[in-house]
Parts: structure tokens; C-alpha cells; sequence
């Protein structure tokens, strides 16, 4: 079966420094693939050329077989839709909840101006926000709030794939619990096919169907979630496993 979304032999830096030299890695259709690495090893720079805010000097990014150009379309930009780990930098400041979300749907044409309001409270009941979330601004929210605001965000203009990069990584333990919870639920629901970056190897076993080890610039492998904690394929793997502090979920 096609992967929904696919990168193939991606390199890419920034100012000349390579971070990826030869990036493959394929995401299946209502799967969540869990990209690990050390910390400096370009997994948010693999987010970031398969979500389209960084073109990559060499290879290619496939979105249901198909190829995508350096300039994407507004429909391949609603396609795949990207959750940061600070939502402090993609939340507006200046602008309520309610008008970013309603910005997005009608931008995208995910709801009419009749219906935009519904469908943003909706919205705002799954993401499990106060009531009066939509006429507020970011400011008055924690840390998960915001999380969840801007995967609500994201989630407002039906996308096929979601690009979420350490999205729990600043949260408390029950904080994150909560909003592992609602990623799962929501891929059950919508069908939705997931890029899951984490450094947190309890976090990964516990939410995804398979793993991807990012290393010196290149996808090492991608394998069962199961097999890979059960047999890690290197002595990279094995260390990563045993190193890295995690959480039990």
C-alpha cells in the first residue's frame, strides 16, 4: 500500500551546515511512526522539510504518491498540518482562539461562515477546553491549553497528515498522559496518519505502531514498535533505549 506521506533521499542544512544527508522514511495510511535520535541529530529539521517550511537541497517528499514541488499548493499545505513543541511561537497573540481557528477553517474551506462558530466549539469540547475557549486569547492558558489549542488548530481543516514535534516534551507527566490520550483518540476517530517526534522512548512504545531511528543524518531503520524494543537492531538502538529518560504511560 502507498504511504500517505514518504520522504526519499532528503538532504538538507541550514547556511550550508548539512543536518540530513540521505532521509527515507514512509508514513502508512491511520499509522503513527515515531522518529527518535539524539538530541541534535535533525529531527525537527525532518518535521520541518516534510511539512513544507524547509525545502531540502536533494530528494523528495511524497504526499499519496505524489511528488510535492518546493512551492506547495494551498490543498498540499492543508494536507499536512504541523504541531510545534512550543505552541508559544504559533499561537497569535493578538488574536482569540475563535478567530484563529475560524481563519483556518475558512481559509482551507473547511466550514462556511454559517457553521464556522458550531464547528469551532466542537472543537474546543474535543480538545477538552473551558467553554468560553474561543472568545479568549492564549495568554490566559497553560501550557497544555495552549497544546491542545494548537492541535485544535490543526486538526480545523481535516488534514491527512499530522507532523507533531515534541508536543509533549514541556508538559508534567499527567499533562502529558492527557494529551497522549487525546492524539490516540483522535487517530482512531479520523483516520488521521501521524509523525510522532520524541525523545522520550516511553512515550514512543506506549502511543506508536512503528519506529524510526534518526542518526549521523540518516534514517538508520524503520520497524514495529514491538520488535524494536523487544530486538533493538544495533548497539545505537540498544543505548538509546537504555538511555534516555522516559516516562511509563
Amino acid at each position: 500500500m502507498t504511504p500517505v506521506l514518504e520522504l526519499r533521499g532528503i538532504r538538507a542544512g541550514y547556511g550550508g551546515r548539512p543536518v540530513l544527508s540521505d532521509v527515507c522514511l514512509r508514513v502508512p495510511r491511520g499509522g503513527i511512526v515515531g522518529l527518535v535520535g539524539e538530541s541534535g541529530s535533525g529531527k525537527s529539521t525532518v518535521a520541518r522539510v516534510a511539512a513544507g517550511l524547509l525545502a531540502p537541497e536533494a530528494g523528495e517528499v511524497l504526499l499519496n504518491g505524489h511528488a510535492l514541488s518546493g512551492r506547495r499548493s494551498r490543498e498540499a499545505c492543508r494536507q499536512i498540518q504541523m504541531v510545534f513543541q512550543n505552541p508559544e511561537g504559533s499561537l497569535n497573540p493578538k488574536r482569540s482562539v475563535g478567530s484563529m481557528l475560524s481563519e483556518a477553517m475558512l481559509f482551507h474551506g473547511t466550514a462556511t461562515r454559517a457553521d464556522v462558530r458550531g464547528k469551532s466549539q466542537s472543537l474546543i469540547e474535543r480538545m477538552e477546553l473551558p467553554p468560553d475557549t474561543l472568545g479568549r486569547f492564549p495568554r490566559s492558558f497553560s501550557g497544555g491549553q495552549k497544546q491542545r489549542i494548537a492541535l485544535a488548530r490543526a486538526l480545523s481543516v481535516a488534514p491527512d497528515v499530522l507532523i507533531a514535534d515534541e508536543p509533549t516534551s514541556a508538559l508534567d507527566v499527567s499533562v502529558q498522559r492527557r494529551m497522549l490520550d487525546l492524539i490516540r483518540s483522535l487517530r482512531d476517530e479520523n483516520g488521521l496518519s501521524i509523525l510522532f517526534i520524541s525523545h522520550d522512548l516511553g512515550v514512543i512504545r506506549a502511543l506508536c505502531d512503528e519506529v524510526a531511528v534518526l542518526r549521523d543524518g540518516r534514517v538508520a531503520g524503520q520497524q514495529p514498535v514491538a520488535d524494536f524494543f523487544a530486538h533493538p537492531p544495533t548497539e545505537y538502538d540498544r543505548a538509546l533505549i537504555d538511555a534516555v529518560p522516559r516516562i511509563e504511560i
